[in-house]
C-alpha cells in the first residue's frame, strides 16, 4: 500500500518533533557557542545508571542503556566546554537570548506561554549528557500553524540543550565531546494531526520557514533535527530520532508506515497459528563442526558456540510473502544491541554456507515437525550469544501483540533501524538548581512589538519589491536568505541574479552534496560587489560560488578558475578566430549559425563576459563574415 492509496491517508496517523539550535551562547553557562574537531588529551571517565523519575519509576529506555553496561568517556574543548557542562558546577541563569525566542517563537505559534517556566531534568543515561540527564522547559503549549490552508496544532514550544557529541566507539567505551553539550535548543512538538509522508515535509518545511524568520537561529547541517512519531490504527507509536534530511522525510515516513503494516500482518497470521516462543536455548555447536558457513567456522575458531531457540509457528513470517513479511529483520536489530554481527533464523536457510543437511539436522534436534515451527541460530562467544537471543526472544513475544514502542535511528537510505523503547513519563523529575522565571507583562509586550514577520508575508514583500516570481520568493524564505538577498537586491539589477544564484544555484549545490551553509554572507556579498564591479561575468557565479564552499578566497577562486573579466577587444579577437575557423558553415546558414556557434564562443568566454554581451559579438561579426 503507498502513501498515494487513500486508506493510506486514512490509516496514517504522524506527528514530528522539531530541534532547532540556537545561535546565542551556551544556554546554563557563558562558554562559546561552537563545535571543534582538536581532540582533547584530558578526558573525563564516567559510568551512569538511571534513577527514579518523580513517579517513583524507572524509565525503560534508560534502563535498555543502562544494560549496554558501556563507560563514557568526555572530552572538553577549550572555551566551549566548563565544569557546568561536567555536572560539577551548579547552571548559571538561563541564557536571556535564548529565552527571548522561546518565547517569540512561541507567540508566533499562536502558543499560550506559561506565565511560571520551570526546568524539568529528563534521565538520558546513553552518555550523551555527563550528569545522566537533560534540562528542559516547556515555554508555550496549545497553539498551531496553518500549512496548506490546514490547522496543526503545537502541543509544545520547549527550551532545553543540546547534548554531548559522539566521537567514536570502541571496546565498549564511548566517547562523547562537549562542545555541542549546552547549546540552546528549541524543540517544537506537533500534534499527531499528520496523514501522509508529503504533509510532514510540508510541516516541517512550514516551521523550518518560520524558525529562520527570527535572528539568532543557527543554520547549516546538523543545527535543525526532526524526530518523527508514526502510528496506524490497531498499533502503538514508533518515533525515528534525528532526521536531518528533510528531503528524505516523506521515504523515512512512507517507509515506516510499510512497517507497521507489516507488522500487523505478521501479528494476524500468529494469531491464527498454535505459536510457541522458546524460553530456553539449546547448543548445537556439535552439528555445525563440519559447516563451512564462514560466519561459523570463524566463531568456533575464536572458541564461540551455535546456540538455537525454538519459534513454533513463525515459518513464513521471519521472511516470506516475497519480502513483504520480514520479522527476521527486526529479530536480527535487537540481536545487534548485544553486540553480535547478526543471526540466522530458518526463514533463510539454506543459505550463508549453511546448507540444507545442517538446517534438517537443528530441526530434527529441536524436535522441529509442525509446518510453521521454525529456529533462530546465532554463533558467537557463549555470553554474546545468550544475550542476543534472550533480546529474540523478547522481540518475538511483542510480535503477537502486534508493533512494539520503540524508538528507532534513521539510516540513509530512508529506512530506520531499533535503537531502544520508547521513553515514557518516568524519566522527568524536577530540576532544583533553577529558579523559576516568571513571564511578566512588561517581556510580553517586549516580545510582541518586535515579532518578525510570517513566512507568506515576507515572501509577498519580496514579489513585490525585487519583482521576482513565487517560486523564488517562497524558496528565499524557507532556505533562510531572506536578509542577505535584500542586501544584494538593492541594487535592482542585481536581484534577478540573486534570486537566481539562491533558488537554482545553491539548490543544486547542496543536491551535490556541497554545504552552501559554509559560505558566509559576508562572502555572498563580497561576490555580488565584485560582479557590480565588472571583476567577472554572471556567468561564473556557479563556478565560484562551489570553491568559496571549499573555503578558498574570492581572489584565489577567480585566479584558479580563470574568470576574470576580459577586455571586450580581446573577446572581439576569439569570436572572430571561432568564426573564420567555421566560415564555410558561417557563409551557409548566414544568421541561422548563431545558435550553433554560442556554445564554443560560451565555451572560451564563460564567465569572462556577460552572455548577451558575447551573443550581441558573435552576430555582428557573422553579418560582418557573410557580408
Amino acid at each position: 500500500m503507498s502513501s498515494g492509496d487513500p486508506a493510506t491517508k486514512e490509516r496514517l496517523i504522524c506527528g514530528i518533533e522539531i530541534h532547532q539550535q540556537l545561535n546565542t551562547r551556551k544556554l546554563f553557562c557563558d562558554c562559546e557557542n561552537g563545535l571543534s574537531e582538536i581532540r582533547e588529551n584530558v578526558t573525563y571517565f564516567r559510568r551512569l545508571r538511571p534513577t527514579p523519575g518523580e513517579s517513583g519509576q524507572i524509565d525503560r529506555a534508560a534502563m535498555a542503556e543502562h544494560k549496554k553496561q558501556r563507560g563514557y568517556r568526555y572530552e572538553t574543548p577549550k572555551n566551549i566546554s566548563c565544569l557546568i557542562d561536567l555536572d560539577e558546577e551548579p547552571p548559571l541563569d538561563v541564557n536571556a537570548d535564548a529565552f527571548h525566542i522561546a518565547l517569540t517563537f512561541s507567540v508566533m505559534c499562536n502558543c499560550k506561554v506559561i506565565d511560571e517556566i520551570y526546568y524539568m531534568r529528563k534521565i538520558v543515561v546513553d552518555g550523551s549528557g555527563p550528569g545522566g540527564y537533560q534540562r528542559t522547559a516547556m515555554v508555550g503549549m496549545n497553539g498551531f500553524v496553518e500549512v496548506n490552508g490546514k490547522k496543526i496544532v503545537i502541543e509544545t514550544v520547549c527550551l532545553e540543550e543540546d547534548s554531548a557529541r559522539r566521537v567514536e566507539e570502541k571496546d565498549g567505551e564511548m566517547t562523547y565531546r562537549l562542545d555541542r553539550l549546552g547549546i540552546p535548543l528549541l524543540e517544537i512538538s506537533t500534534g499527531p494531526d499528520i496523514r501522509t509522508p508529503e504533509e510532514a515535509m510540508e510541516v516541517a518545511l512550514k516551521i523550518g520557514t518560520m524558525l529562520r524568520a527570527i535572528k539568532g537561529v543557527k543554520r547549516g547541517i546538523g543545527t535543525i533535527r526532526e524526530d518523527v512519531n508514526v502510528s496506524i490504527p490497531g498499533g502503538t507509536r514508533t518515533e525515528m530520532k534525528g532526521v536531518q534530511n528533510l528531503r528524505l522525510l516523506p521515504v523515512y515516513v512512507e517507509n515506516e508506515l510499510q512497517r507497521h503494516h507489516m507488522l500487523l500482518r505478521v501479528k494476524e497470521i500468529l494469531s491464527e497459528r498454535d505459536v510457541a516462543v522458546g524460553t530456553e536455548m539449546t547448543d548445537v555447536t556439535d552439528l555445525f563442526k563440519d559447516c563451512p558457513s564462514k560466519v561459523i567456522r570463524g566463531a568456533l575458531s575464536d572458541k564461540g558456540k551455535v546456540l538455537a531457540v525454538k519459534l513454533k509457528g513463525f515459518a513464513g513470517v521471519l521472511n516470506g510473502d516475497e519480502g513483504k513479511l520480514r520479522l527476521g529483520s527486526s529479530l536480527a536489530e535487537r540481536a545487534r544491541t548485544k553486540g553480535v554481527k547478526g543471526i540466522f533464523h530458518s526463514d533463510e536457510l539454506p543459505a550463508y554456507g549453511i546448507e540444507q543437511e545442517y538446517v534438517d539436522k537443528v530441526r530434527s534436534f529441536l524436535s522441529l515437525n509442525g509446518e510453521h515451527d521454525s529456529f533462530v541460530l546465532c554463533a558467537e562467544k557463549e555470553k554474546k550469544a545468550v544475550m542476543a537471543l534472550e533480546a529474540v526472544i523478547e522481540r518475538a513475544k511483542e510480535a503477537l501483540t502486534g508493533v512494539p514502542e520503540e524508538t528507532r535511528d534513521p539510516l540513509a537510505d530512508g529506512t530506520s533501524r531499533f535503537s531502544r523503547p520508547l521513553p515514557g513519563a518516568a524519566r522527568m523529575y524536577p530540576e532544583t538548581d533553577i529558579p523559576p522565571i516568571l513571564v511578566t507583562e512588561e517581556k510580553m509586550k517586549e516580545v510582541l512589538a518586535n515579532l518578525p514577520d510570517l513566512p507568506e508575508v515576507t515572501e509577498k514583500r519580496l514579489i513585490s519589491e525585487y519583482k521576482i516570481n513565487a517560486q523564488q520568493a517562497r524558496q528565499i524564505v524557507r532556505d533562510g536568505n531572506v536578509d542577505i538577498f535584500e542586501r544584494i537586491a538593492k541594487d535592482k539589477d542585481l536581484a534577478s541574479i540573486a534570486a537566481t544564484t539562491f533558488v537554482s544555484t545553491f539548490t543544486e549545490m547542496e543536491r551535490e552534496g556541497i554545504d552552501v551553509s559554509e559560505i558566509s554572507e559576508t562572502k555572498i556579498a563580497e561576490v555580488f560587489a565584485a560582479l557590480k564591479g565588472s571583476k567577472f561575468a554572471k556567468e561564473a557565479l556557479p563556478s565560484l560560488f562551489r570553491e568559496l564552499a571549499k573555503g578558498t578566497s574570492l581572489n584565489e577562486a577567480v585566479s584558479k578558475l580563470g574568470v576574470s573579466s576580459m577586455d571586450e577587444s580581446e573577446a572581439v579577437k576569439i569570436i572572430a578566430k571561432i568564426v573564420k575557423e567555421r566560415e564555410a558553415f558561417v557563409k551557409e546558414k548566414g544568421m541561422a549559425s548563431v545558435g550553433p556557434l554560442m556554445g564554443p564562443v560560451m565555451e572560451a568566454l564563460r564567465g569572462k563576459l556577460d552572455g548577451k554581451r558575447m551573443n550581441d559579438l558573435l552576430m555582428k561579426e557573422i553579418k560582418r563574415t557573410v557580408g
